[in-house]
């Protein structure tokens, strides 16, 4: 496990022990409820913190809203009985936060450890209004990915953080809320996006990502799929929504593993030991590089193509937009990719980006 992830796990977990894994129901629904699935949980090794609702603002009024205090009432009842996570330590709460009242209560309660919300994330004015509420705390505060792909907003609300003094930080992909314009079935509930976390790696590499399956897929048939998938991109842990009874959860049920379920796919998720480089890679890896320096000098050279074309254009007063003929291109270059196996709908999103690139250049 990377040093970055034992910081913000306190240490909870062993050297090569990944994935970190955070469990427990969407929203705490009775004292009952809770003890049952936490009791469940404590039995699982590789579970070391338990996820519960305490404030549920619904996206229209009417719902389950969480039930607030006395849920963390009963958190605090059971972290202080006898009952111990399979490491033997006294079982560990987090919420989700989203008021300067939630984090003062939550302080009150004992829970150390608490996440912002997509909604919360794509609001900067409540992120600080948390963080202020937050400051001089030693609490960790893992932060969710905003609603829309917007990696600035995600990175803001955790440089907030920072800034306030929380030392303890960790991203949360969740996935995020897009339309299809070319299918509106969509497959998940929020589209992973799985670029956009890799990319928050990438210029973040001190914070730990955490994906939470559930909220991506929607549907409790998708989550190991997407928990491998995770595991498979290298995320430091996974957030998974448990609940004894799925069916009759009072939130999201459908997305919902019961205790049994997530044992069989802790069972089958492998444990990470991070980065490696094996010898055997580098030649691959190196014809890889090569292919992408000529790729990238192709693209070149079509670029330059299209300025020629925008003067001829131009001398001869045409529109830089050819529908014909971009109709013509794009039908062409997906029977190709058809014949050579490769994703239409990847080579059709490669097309546009190139096209949309060379209709860029022409008009400069």
């Amino acid at each position: 496990m990377s040093k970055k992830l034992c910081i913000f796990a306190n240490q909870f977990m062993e050297q090569n022990d990944r994935p970190f894994i955070i469990a427990g129901p969407c929203s705490v629904e009775s004292r009952e409820q809770l003890l049952a699935v936490s009791e469940a949980l404590c039995r699982m090794p590789r579970v070391r913190m338990i996820r519960g609702g305490v404030w549920k603002p619904r996206t229209r009024p009417g719902g389950f809203e969480g039930l607030g205090e006395p849920a963390l009432r009963w958190m605090k009842e059971i972290s202080d009985s006898p009952l111990r996570m399979a490491d033997g330590q006294p079982v560990r709460f987090c919420c989700e936060v989203a008021r300067p009242e939630h984090v003062t209560l939550c302080q009150q309660y004992g829970i150390q450890t608490v996440w912002l919300g997509a909604r919360t994330t794509a609001n900067p004015f409540m992120v600080e209004e948390v963080c202020e509420a937050l400051r001089g705390s030693n609490m960790q505060v893992m932060v969710k990915n905003p609603v829309s792909p917007d990696l600035r907003l995600w990175l803001g609300a955790i440089e907030r953080m920072q800034q306030a003094g929380i030392q303890h930080v960790a991203a949360v992909h969740r996935g995020f809320s897009i339309y299809h314009w070319r299918n509106a079935q969509q497959v998940y509930r929020n589209d992973p996006l799985w670029e956009m976390a890799l990319e928050l790696r990438r210029q973040r590499p001190d914070i730990p990502v955490i994906c939470d399956p559930s909220h991506i897929g929607g549907n409790s048939r998708l989550v190991a799929p997407l928990a491998l998938a995770a595991v498979q991109l290298d995320c430091d842990g996974l957030m998974i929504e448990v609940h004894p009874s799925p069916a009759d959860a009072f939130t999201d049920g459908a997305q919902q593993l019961t205790p049994a379920e997530l044992s069989t796919l802790l069972s089958t998720l492998p444990y990470t030991s991070g980065h490696g480089n094996p010898a055997s890679l580098e030649p691959l890896r190196k014809q890889i590089d090569d292919i992408d320096h000529e790729i990238l000098s192709l693209l070149s050279l079509r670029m330059n193509l299209s300025r020629q074309i925008a003067h001829i254009k131009k001398e001869q007063n045409l529109t830089v937009y050819q529908a014909k003929r971009w109709e013509e291109v794009m039908k062409d270059r997906l029977q190709v990719a058809t014949e050579l196996g490769l994703s239409t709908d990847f080579i059709e999103e490669l097309l546009e980006k190139v096209h949309g690139e060379s209709i860029r250049v022409q008009m400069d």
